[in-house]
């Protein structure tokens, strides 16, 4: 995908990022215009941006011009690109730790005091594990990733892998989009076996203190999860959903992307949450309903199956 517009200064560029977070030397995006306003207080050096936003684009950003930033972002992000994973094990930098057989630790790994990583562990790269916490076997830990203390990673879990993202070209093809950023758990965390916790695109994915998560949890890409917040078996959240803290989401239950779940709320098995909902709320069904209401419709619901289950007479 070509650039339109001539480059007015060159500079060289050391990543992407999203607007918010981008330094001078690194290069953002933007695709809807609902993200237009925060151009004005962003410090990155160049932006990809259709043609017809150009005028929007402040003088110390310079802009980009291409047919879809999308897609031209994904092709970008292949190439910083950092390999998951070394070939070689390498020691960690720790003592007082206890490491089952066939447990494979990449470079410049710490592993605090008083852990106990258990048979077929695989340990990417620059990965940070706090103390007292348990890996049980065939647990893989992407690069980057960060684990706070006290911390129970139940078997066959995947922290770190990359988030489910694409962009698509005009003749139906799927470019990969890159996930460059990292996953990060923090303390007194228990996550049980067989999840998977996407890494984020840029940023991270954050699991907040105290959380815990059952077996068979899916975590999209970007998505935080609050603090003491519990998410029963099966949930699933798309990306960049986020929850404040205390947050129970009960089995099979799964969310949109980009939606913001408040404090305290509570959603029953197999809720369908696709809107943002306010603080100390109970929700259920699908469409999703006040769980009140969610009660009161099925209940009206079973009555009327009775009903017409009844023979004529």
């Amino acid at each position: 995908m070509s650039l339109q517009n001539s480059i007015t200064h060159d500079f060289e560029l050391s990543g992407i990022a999203p607007l918010e977070s981008a330094s001078p030397s690194q290069i953002s995006y933007i695709d809807q215009d609902k993200y237009i306003p925060a151009l004005a207080d962003s410090k990155a050096g160049a932006v990809l941006i259709r043609a017809s936003l150009q005028e929007s684009v402040p003088p110390h950003i310079q802009p980009l011009i291409v047919e879809n930033p999308h897609l031209a972002f994904a092709l970008l992000s292949q190439l910083f690109a950092k390999p998951c994973f070394s070939l070689t094990s390498h020691p960690p930098r720790a003592s007082n730790i206890h490491i089952g057989a066939n447990v494979v630790i990449g470079e410049n790994v710490s592993i605090g005091e008083h852990c106990i990583i258990y048979p077929n562990v695989v340990i990417g790269e620059n990965v940070s594990i706090g103390e007292h916490c348990i890996i049980y076997p065939n647990v893989v830990i992407y690069r980057d990733s960060v684990i706070g203390n006290r911390v129970r990673l139940h078997a066959g879990s995947i922290i770190g892998c990359d988030g489910f993202g694409y962009a698509h070209t005009n003749d139906g093809r799927h470019i990969k989009i890159e996930h460059n950023g990292r996953v990060v758990i923090e303390d007194d965390v228990e996550i049980g076996a067989n999840n998977t916790i996407d890494r984020a695109v840029f940023g991270e994915t954050l699991i907040k203190k105290g959380a815990k998560i059952d077996n068979l949890v899916q975590i999209g890409h970007n998505c935080v999860v609050g603090e003491h917040s519990i998410l029963v078996s099966q949930v699933g959240l798309a990306g960049s959903t986020t929850t404040g803290r205390n947050v129970v989401m009960g089995g099979q239950a799964g969310t949109g992307g980009h939606i913001h779940i408040g404090d305290f709320v509570q959603v029953a098995g197999r809720g369908a949450v696709g809107k943002n909902l306010p603080p100390h709320t109970k929700w259920g069904g699908h469409p999703l309903m006040e769980l009140d209401e969610w009660m009161k419709f099925f209940v009206s619901l079973r009555r009327m199956l009775k009903k017409s289950a009844k023979p004529k007479e």
